[in-house]
Order: structure tokens, then C-alpha cells, then sequence
């Protein structure tokens, strides 16, 4: 892989994460072993930890731990999200330490606010997730969460989580006072976005890949108004994911603290970075010549899938490897089944209007959170902790994740595991191995080099299709989301949530003469939920981090 220039705008306890820690640790203690088990007491005499958290340490009495699980209404047929070989095997292994795990589907796209009502209710899973840091710190906060850090800190406990997340990602779920509120899952790579378009269709109009926002803006107008197919019913292009397309646009990617502050939230960067104004107006320009999807802001992501496969988008951004990753249902093959010939590929980076230099989205070191409510009882939280404990073990989520040897895969002569029938794999556990490894975003790997040739291998007859997702998606200058949370943020989180939903709507489908007093109302409503506040304090923070 060509190198690349990193921008990270994490903490400095986050950017010298490396991918090592990846390895198993199978750690078995009876918590009082020296050296490693165990904790001091007064005399010097070496004592086990109250709770036992590593796997294989303690035998439960029948504990049984209910656990969020992510619903993509992608089942095969003859199973269910609850019932398969998978959590089968889950409980096959927690069993013999005494624990049951009850599984309770939310669906996937509904997840904040299905979490929000049962933490509500007092209904939410003894482990519950989000992708929403600011959320599980405001419950803990609040104390409707446990402070995990007596069940997973001591010398004795929690060794296999320790050892595969590695002490930096472990901290991303730590407040200043080294309270954990929550356990984060580490990321395989960091990744985040991808600009996607018909390559059949540039080939036949005689067009290049689009280097610039203005190249991009020329290519989707010819696809519409004089589409080489003769289609009449073309979107030129669909908004879905935002990252990579405000990138082009923006004022402060170069400015490690600049950027800090805006990550992590598109509304931060909405009222601090000025060139996101350009990147509504460019939606604005394009929504107002017909060449997006008119109603983008009302469309499901099955919605989304269905104009790809049907063959009406000509451009999308879309999560890395989006177009042919097996998860998302192989958009791709269905689209060539559908409209044979048809192509879509990832493209580089478009090179910001201000600057000229690329830039590529990508995510925190740490993927989701998982957290414990108060209405877990002490001994169901140290049950919990031992169970994702388990799943950074080999047994666990390298097994959930790559399947069996000889059945799912074989290791080829770096150790890699290639899969041997990615169709058999995709019916059999695909579809649900990135949801239930709760430790793991994107799979068990010690590489990034390792992830991209175990995951071309997946989408047998698109490899180089994967190859040149992951590759574009790191090209140019990577700007990684930060993961600090101000103290303000919980406050207002929500309410600024509301705003931003509401007014880019406006600000894409007014009028042009209208465009700029939409976008200014749009910064005053900001105002008024508090944004200023969470913008200086981030300022704050990161001006202090990184220096003047």
C-alpha cells in the first residue's frame, strides 16, 4: 500500500495506537497468581479482585445477561436474528462458565432512539450499545449507568479485553476521572467513506474520473440530461453519507485543532468550518437543476439500496466498500443482474476547492461503546464483562468473525484467514459476524494490509473492487474523527441533533436567492441550543492539547 500522510486529531495517548494487542490472549486465572493475579492487600499478601472478569476465571451461578444486537432484517431463510448456529455457539462457550445470553434485537437504523426508550423505561439490555459517545457518557452522568472500571481494571481482571483493545482504545470510554462508562470496540481500519459513481457511464460519455467538485458536477449533469443509456429516470446524485463531499469543500481539514473541534458531529462543522456553507450550496445547486434525488431527506436506506440496484444513481457516497460489500447486500451484483454491463467504482478523494489537496474521511480508533444500566445487578455486570472478556479471544471473536477453519476459511502462508466459499459464508455467518463481535468494528485482524486481503477475498469477482475501496478511501490526507466529549455536549446534544436535521433539509431544497438567509438561520438556531458553548470548549481543549 502507497504510504500516506496522516492528520490525526485525537488525544496523543490515541495517535500512538498501533495495530499491535490484536493477538489472543486466551488468558485463564484463578485471580490469584503473582505477578499478574490478584491485588495487594496491606500485608503484601496477593488477593484475588471482588470481581472476576476474565474468562474461565470464575463459574457463574446460571447468570443469565440479556444483549443488545444490532437487526438488519437480513436473516437467511431457516434462521433468525436470535435464533442460529452463532448464538448457538455463544452459549455453547458461556455456558461453561455459567452464563446465558439473551439477545434483544433493535433495529439497526432506529438505534438511538430504541435506546433512548428503553434507557427510558428501565427495558435496556444489561449491555447496550451506541455509536454515540456523548450518549453513553450522559447516561453515566446522569447515574443510570455503572462505572465498569472495578470490574475491569484490577491486575486480575478482564485480561483478554485488555489485551486485544490495548490500553488506548480502553480509555477513549474513560472520563477525566478515570471513571470507564463505557468498553469501546477497537477498529480493524480506519476507513470511513467512499465516493462512489457509474464507471460504465463515464466510459461512454468519454469522460475521466472527476478530480474536482466542478469535474463531478459536470459528469452528473451529462448522466442525467443526456444519459448514454437513453434513461429517462436517472438521480444524479443521492445524499446519504456526507463526509468525503464537505472534505472537498472544507476550510479547516488542514488544521489539526480546527478539525478536532468540528469532528465527530456534522452540525460542529456546519457552524465552525465556513466551507461546509459551500458544500449546502453545492447541494443546493444540484437539487434545484433536478440532478438529486428530490426527496433524499425521506428516503429509507433500503430506499437508498433500490436506486442503486435498479440502475437510476449515477453518484452516491456511501460507507467504504459499499458497493460490493457483502453486508450491505452486494449492491453491485444485484445492479449487473439487473442491468448487465453496469459498473460502479470508487473514485480518489476530490481535491478540496480551497487548497487543491485530498482528503479522506476516517474513523476514531474506537467503533461502537457498549455499556452496563443501573438495572443490571453487580454479578450480571461482572457476567457481562466476562462475556465481551470472551469475545476478544480467538475461541471468540475471531471465531464469530472468520467463522472455522476448514469450513469458513483457510489460513494461507502469511496466516491470513482467506474464506473458501464467500457464498456459503455470506448465508451462514456474514450477515450477522459484524454485530454480535461487540469488541470488534470491521474484524478480527492484527493488520490493515491483513483486513483489505482477507476482505477482497470475500467478494470473489470484485477483489480488486475491495482493493480499491480501502485504497481510496486512506488516499491523501486522513482526517480521523476525535472522540473527546466537552462537558456541555450531553446537555445539548440532542436538541442540536433536532436543529440540524431540519435545517439542511431547508438549506438544500430553498431557492438559490435564498440559500444564504436559510444558512444563517440555520447558525442562529444553533446558537440558541448551545453549539457556541461545545465549540469553545473543544477549542479550549485541543488549543491546550496541541499548543498555540
Amino acid at each position: 500500500m502507497k504510504k500516506r500522510l496522516f492528520i490525526c486529531v485525537l488525544a496523543v495517548f490515541l495517535i500512538i495506537l498501533g495495530m499491535s494487542g490484536c493477538t489472543d490472549a486466551d488468558v485463564k486465572t484463578g485471580g490469584n497468581q503473582d505477578g499478574s493475579g490478584g491485588v495487594t492487600d496491606g500485608g503484601g499478601k496477593q488477593t484475588a479482585s471482588k470481581y472476576q472478569t476474565t474468562y474461565g476465571s470464575k463459574k457463574f451461578n446460571n447468570v443469565k445477561i440479556t444483549v443488545e444486537l444490532f437487526d438488519r432484517s437480513n436473516a437467511p431463510e431457516g434462521s433468525t436474528i436470535t435464533k442460529n448456529k452463532w448464538v448457538d455457539y455463544i452459549n455453547q462457550e458461556m455456558n461453561k462458565v455459567g452464563i446465558t445470553v439473551e439477545f434483544i434485537p433493535v433495529p439497526r437504523w432506529d438505534e438511538v432512539t430504541k435506546m433512548q426508550a428503553m434507557m427510558a423505561s428501565g427495558t435496556a439490555p444489561d449491555i447496550t450499545l451506541t455509536y454515540t459517545y456523548a450518549h453513553a457518557e450522559s447516561y453515566f452522568n446522569q447515574g443510570g449507568t455503572w462505572d465498569l472500571s472495578e470490574f475491569v481494571d484490577g491486575p486480575d481482571q478482564a485480561l483478554n479485553m485488555k489485551k486485544y483493545l490495548g490500553e488506548n482504545v480502553l480509555n477513549i470510554g474513560r472520563n477525566p476521572k478515570g471513571e470507564l462508562y463505557g468498553i469501546v470496540a477497537k477498529r480493524a481500519v480506519t476507513a470511513k467513506s467512499n465516493l462512489f459513481i457509474r464507471k460504465d457511464w463515464l466510459d461512454k460519455l468519454n469522460r475521466p474520473i472527476p478530480k474536482t467538485t466542478d469535474e463531478l458536477y459536470t459528469v452528473i449533469k451529462e448522466m442525467v440530461k443526456n444519459n448514454p443509456d437513453g434513461r429517462q429516470d436517472v438521480i444524479g446524485a443521492i445524499v446519504w453519507n456526507t463526509w468525503n463531499m464537505k472534505l472537498a469543500f472544507s476550510k479547516v481539514a488542514d488544521d489539526p485543532i480546527k478539525w478536532a473541534v468540528v469532528s465527530g458531529d456534522d452540525a460542529f462543522g456546519d457552524y465552525y468550518d465556513p466551507g461546509n456553507r459551500e458544500y449546502y450550496r453545492f447541494l443546493n445547486k444540484l437539487y434545484n437543476e433536478g440532478l438529486m434525488h428530490q426527496e433524499y431527506y425521506t428516503m429509507s436506506e433500503d430506499n437508498f439500496k433500490s436506486q442503486i440496484t435498479t440502475g437510476t444513481a449515477a453518484f452516491f457516497e456511501y460507507a467504504v466498500n459499499g458497493n460490493v460489500d457483502v453486508l450491505r447486500g452486494s449492491l453491485l451484483k444485484t445492479l449487473q443482474e439487473n442491468v448487465p454491463g453496469a459498473d460502479i467504482i470508487s473514485i480518489p478523494p476530490l481535491k478540496n476547492v480551497n487548497d487543491g489537496k485530498q482528503y479522506s474521511a476516517g474513523y476514531a480508533l474506537g467503533g461502537l461503546i457498549n455499556f452496563c444500566p443501573k438495572t443490571a445487578k453487580a454479578e450480571t455486570v461482572e457476567a457481562c464483562m466476562t462475556y465481551l472478556d470472551w469475545l476478544c479471544t480467538k475461541a471468540g471473536g475471531f471465531a464469530l468473525y472468520h467463522g472455522f477453519e476448514g469450513e469458513h476459511f483457510n489460513f494461507d502462508e502469511n496466516g491470513v484467514p482467506v474464506v473458501i466459499d464467500a457464498e456459503y459464508n455470506s448465508k451462514d455467518k456474514d450477515w450477522l459476524r459484524t454485530d454480535v463481535f461487540l469488541t470488534g468494528n470491521q474484524g478480527y485482524f492484527e493488520t490493515v494490509d491483513d483486513f483489505i486481503a482477507c476482505t477482497a477475498k470475500e467478494a470473489p469477482g470484485y477483489e480488486q473492487h475491495v482493493i480499491d475501496n480501502y485504497n481510496n478511501a486512506l488516499t491523501g490526507i486522513v482526517v480521523n474523527d476525535s472522540t473527546y466529549t466537552s462537558p456541555s455536549t450531553p446537555d445539548w446534544i440532542t436538541d442540536i441533533g433536532l436543529v440540524k436535521d431540519e435545517y439542511t433539509v431547508q438549506c438544500v431544497t430553498c431557492s438559490p436567492a435564498e440559500f444564504d438567509a436559510t444558512y444563517d438561520k440555520y447558525m442562529a438556531e444553533l446558537e440558541k441550543v448551545g453549539i457556541k458553548t461545545i465549540i469553545e470548549e473543544r477549542l479550549n481543549y485541543y488549543t491546550e492539547l496541541y499548543g498555540n
